[in-house]
C-alpha cells in the first residue's frame, strides 16, 4: 500500500473530510452531510454523505473527489459502485465518502443508521477546508 503524499498525510481525518466536502460542494453535491463516527465505528472516523441529481452526477461527484485526491492510499477496495452510479463508496481510510442517487440514499438511510453520530456543520467545515489542489 502506498503512503499518502506529504500534503495529504498532514491532514487529520476532519481536515480530509472537510476537503472532500469542499470538492463535493464545488461539484454541486446535494444534501451534503458529514458525520463524526469516531468511537462508533472501528473502520473510519468520518462519513461524508451526499446526493447527486442523476447517476451520471453521482459518478462525477466521486470522480471529482478521486481526481483531486488521486494520491490517496492505493487499495483494491478504494472504491465501489462507480460503474452504476447509484451508490458510490470511496474508502480514504479516516474518511469514507458515500455518493448516492436520491432513491438509494433514502432507502439505505445511513444518517438514520448512524443517528448517534454527531453531524458536523458543513458550512463551518467549508470555511476551514484545506485546498488540496493549491498545495
Amino acid at each position: 500500500m502506498r503512503q499518502l503524499k506529504k500534503q495529504y498525510r498532514e491532514l487529520d481525518g476532519q481536515e480530509l473530510a472537510a476537503a472532500c466536502a469542499r470538492i463535493a460542494s464545488d461539484a454541486k453535491a446535494e444534501e451534503l452531510v458529514v458525520l463524526d463516527v469516531r468511537g462508533l465505528a472501528s473502520f473510519t472516523d468520518f462519513f461524508v454523505i451526499m446526493s447527486g441529481r442523476s447517476t451520471r452526477h453521482v459518478q462525477a461527484l466521486a470522480e471529482a473527489i478521486e481526481e483531486e485526491l488521486r494520491s490517496k492510499r492505493a487499495s483494491s477496495k478504494h472504491s465501489e459502485g462507480l460503474q452504476d452510479g447509484l451508490w458510490v463508496l470511496l474508502d480514504l481510510g479516516d474518511v469514507v465518502v458515500h455518493a448516492f442517487y436520491h432513491e438509494q440514499r433514502s432507502f439505505y438511510d445511513l444518517e438514520g443508521l448512524w443517528h448517534d453520530a454527531p453531524r458536523l456543520d458543513v458550512d463551518e467545515l467549508l470555511l476551514h477546508s484545506p485546498s488540496v489542489q493549491a498545495q
